[in-house]
């Protein structure tokens, strides 16, 4: 467990800085909304990672470091995976999601894919001002994380920026 002496306290980047690590500082800031905390303690553990394998993609790196705490990665079959991350992310800001039925229910799950419940998700966090957002993984895995919806713009930049193949949660699949 990291105590607020492992990380370095704000990056130091200026305004025009165009690194790598400049755009993933400021990627998890729009991720982070609110919780520089996270945020910062999310940058170091990607330095660290992107010192291990300096050839590892961004976005995978990103993905390792912010999984169940600001981003979500599941098996795009694990459908009861998929709704349980939901959940948790959506709760950080106090907010619950309507899945048109109860995932506890064995049958919930029988006529629906990762599609549909990204896409209701992004459809009930948008009524709140969220936006939930999937990449595309080398994998097939679902995986994406939840911004602000006012934040949409700086993330699709960011995304292209660090060749993210970033589409709104919605457009799944």
């Amino acid at each position: 467990m990291r105590d607020d002496d492992d990380f370095d306290a704000d990056p130091d980047f200026d305004e025009e800085d165009d690194s790598v690590e400049a755009k993933v500082w400021q990627l998890l800031l729009l991720i982070n909304p609110g919780d520089e905390e996270t945020a910062l303690q999310q940058f170091a553990d990607y330095r660290e990672a992107a010192a291990e394998a300096e050839d590892a993609e961004p976005v995978e790196l990103i993905g390792r470091v912010i999984d169940w705490r600001s981003g979500f990665r599941v098996d795009e079959h694990d459908l009861r995976a998929l709704v349980q991350a939901l959940d948790e992310l959506s709760a950080r800001w106090n907010l619950s999601i309507d899945w048109n039925g109860d995932p506890d229910d064995d049958d919930f799950f029988d006529d629906t894919d990762a599609g549909s419940l990204l896409g209701l998700a992004y459809d009930r966090l948008a009524e709140s001002g969220y936006t939930v957002w999937s990449w595309e993984t080398a994998d097939g895995a679902c995986a994406g994380w939840i911004t602000l919806s006012r934040d949409n713009e700086p993330m699709r930049e960011l995304a292209t920026a660090l060749h993210i193949n970033l589409r709104l949660g919605s457009d799944f699949g």
